[in-house]
């Protein structure tokens, strides 16, 4: 047999490696590349809970209404609504200033496996599902090539302010987290056996034929939660929920992850000052 011309040979490792997207030595096909180095991290043995909790928080933000404040609006209300602008600033702060935004399986992932971050992330929430965090939130973290976690509540889906389920299923195919808020935002503190299909089995479940993927991330109403919740969350099979800011659990810190709420009165020289100070 004739040895291979180097020329040939040539060809055939640019054919090889053309196409694909680089991941050390090795070059994958883009959609299989998060997939792939996710896989690659469950392959280490996981953090304890003490490691867990021992390791550098990342900031989370929590963002509710985007729209101009109204008159009639209270000093408490003010907490959970953002003005268009302010929330323009901030995005545009946040990207100004280098952070990279980073979702759930991430965070999981350098929390559990100890897989690096990007040199500064951020992760942006929005909660309750109302139909601003499609038209104005979701411009502005495609503008800076951001992605963000949208935990729904059900009962809101396609009523008059919130989202639909075109919606919803839009932000899912762009790469966005849809995570789960209940079914009509019950507080979990309070929930009889028949609670948990009502506001978590069923709802999910809906979130799931809506997207056409896995719903594995959850968000507790009013960010309360206790020790019973937080098992039962874990037991059905989600990958994390996400608290406000009380202490996280000893025992199962994946299950309550602290954020912040971005009040509507924060500049952005605020919400960079609290994300370092908070987290």
């Amino acid at each position: 047999m004739k040895p291979i011309s180097p020329i040939l040979f040539l060809c055939l490792v640019i054919l090889i490696y053309s196409g694909c997207e680089t991941r050390g030595n090795i070059r994958l096909p883009e959609h299989q590349s998060s997939e792939v180095k996710s896989q690659a991290a469950e392959t280490r043995l996981p953090a304890d809970a003490a490691s867990i909790l021992a390791k550098a928080q990342v900031p989370v933000l929590c963002y509710h209404q985007l729209r101009d404040f109204k008159s009639s609006d209270s000093l408490s209300a003010r907490d959970y609504i953002v003005p268009v602008s302010t929330f323009r600033q901030h995005i545009k702060a946040l990207a100004d200033s280098g952070y990279q935004t980073l979702l759930p399986q991430q965070l999981s992932d350098y929390l559990v496996y100890g897989q690096p971050l990007p040199p500064k992330p951020v992760m942006i929430t929005f909660d309750d599902t109302r139909s601003d965090q499609f038209d104005i939130a979701l411009p502005e973290l495609n503008k800076y090539g951001f992605k963000g976690v949208f935990f729904i509540m059900t009962v809101s889906i396609g009523k008059p302010g919130y989202m639909n389920k075109e919606q919803i299923r839009q932000l899912a195919a762009q790469g966005h987290i849809i995570g789960l808020h209940t079914w009509d935002h019950k507080n979990v503190k309070n929930y009889s056996n028949e609670d948990w299909e009502i506001q978590i089995n069923k709802p999910r479940k809906q979130l799931e034929s809506v997207t056409g993927k896995k719903i594995e991330h959850f968000a507790y109403p009013f960010g309360l939660w206790n020790k019973e919740a937080l098992l039962k969350i874990k037991q059905l099979g989600f990958k994390s929920a996400f608290q406000l800011s009380a202490k996280r659990d000893e025992d199962e810190p994946l299950y309550c992850i602290r954020r912040i709420i971005v009040p509507g009165n924060w500049s952005t020289t605020a919400l960079l000052k609290h994300m370092k100070g908070s987290f």
